[in-house]
């Protein structure tokens, strides 16, 4: 890796103080289920970067407060905006730190959401405070955008998530890359959920068996005929994951539901199988099927827009010394909203690690400095 470049010199130099903003960030645990505790965690961020940006906050009502953070940075004229997606919420429950602390060992940071995804906050406010130190003139004007619900559903963040993509030429996500090499994600899934219900007719399974119609029969039927959307070569997952029906052993199934979950590479792929659900018939006349749900998170697909920005990122990773692969998964994240609109996006330009929504979460430390000097590099670089 060639030390001599001097963003990458910076980011090195700066590592032992991003690792200390980073642990701020973890110890301040923010479930997407406590507003009050990411809103904790939103002021403790607008206190570590006010020296760097200019904030303006959006209330939501059920959720934390979303953030738009625009940066100071080098450049006279400013002409159009790039915009950085990161989130404030974790999947982690409160009280989770005091199992799974914030440390150093191995080689790795540990720690709730240190991966997924506030290493990406960090990596990028130490990236745009090098390119205001080195003074390296940026042509556009900066925004990071920090969600307080991506991690369960985007729900009250996407009207503005789509917003500030409209008026920006390219959007960067901070999630974490791919794998251990830290690979970026140029196409995701697109990601939904649908709800059936079968409804049929309660009776006494030993008096009047007859007089009954099982929902639980009927649904069972139902989910077998679903399963077989699936199509492996298509990448296309449909997953009744939650069953449940029925009150005793002793009385027909008046009412079950089924929850599934459904992952289509394409925003085609959803328009064929959405006509598969629709098309659902009860088997047993006497039973309804009600079915709500739909699509939550478009597809992120490998459009020309995201191939050029990938390539560019690919280019400024390699003036760094390190390659930089694609790739693609089945996971979404607030990059799919964006891409959806035509927008250049580039996805995983956050930490290299694993264990994401798991015990073993952790990043690589070794990966710090240089995925840090990408992202300064990458926001410079964009035209």
């Amino acid at each position: 890796m060639p030390d001599t470049d001097p963003v990458l010199q910076w980011t090195q130099q700066q590592q032992p103080a991003l690792t200390a903003f980073l642990k701020q960030l973890v110890e301040c645990e923010s479930p997407s289920d406590s507003p009050a505790h990411v809103n904790r965690f939103v002021e403790l961020f607008q206190d570590l970067t006010s020296r760097d940006a200019t904030f303006r906050r959006i209330p939501s009502k059920t959720q934390g407060d979303h953030l738009l953070c625009t940066f100071h940075l080098p450049g006279k004229k400013k002409t159009g905006q790039v915009l950085a997606l990161g989130h404030s919420d974790t999947v982690w429950p409160l009280g989770t730190l005091a199992r799974m602390p914030f440390r150093e060992a191995e080689g790795r940071l540990w720690g709730p959401g240190v991966l997924d995804m506030k290493a990406g906050l960090a990596f990028f406010v130490f990236a745009m405070r090098a390119l205001r130190e080195l003074e390296i003139p940026v042509a556009h004007k900066v925004v990071l955008q920090v969600n307080s619900d991506e991690e369960i559903g985007s729900k009250t963040s996407r009207e503005l998530t789509e917003k500030s993509a409209k008026a920006s030429k390219a959007v960067l996500v901070l999630e974490p890359g791919t794998g251990l090499t830290g690979k970026a994600k140029t196409a995701r899934k697109g990601i939904g959920f649908y709800k059936l219900k079968a409804r049929g007719i309660a009776s006494h399974a030993g008096v009047d068996f007859e007089k009954g119609a099982s929902a639980i029969v009927e649904l069972s039927r139902q989910i077998d005929r679903i399963a077989g959307f699936t199509d492996p070569a298509r990448g296309i997952t449909v997953n009744p994951g939650v069953f449940q029906g029925g009150t005793r052993s002793n009385v027909i199934a008046e009412e079950a539901f089924t929850d599934i979950d459904f992952r289509v590479p394409k925003l085609r792929d959803f328009t064929a199988l959405e006509k598969k659900f629709q098309s659902l018939k009860a088997v047993d006349q006497r039973c309804r099927l009600e079915l709500t749900g739909g699509l939550n998170r478009p597809p992120m697909e490998r459009s020309k827009g995201v191939i050029a920005l990938y390539k560019l990122a690919k280019q400024q990773a390699a003036a760094l010394g390190f390659p930089l692969e694609e790739s693609a998964t089945g996971g979404g994240s607030d990059g799919n909203f964006t891409a959806a609109l035509g927008i250049p996006t580039l996805d995983g330009l956050g930490a290299v690690g694993e264990g994401a929504h798991a015990a073993h979460e952790s990043l690589l430390v070794e990966h710090i400095a240089s995925r840090t000097a990408l992202l300064a590099r990458l926001t410079a670089a964009i035209s």
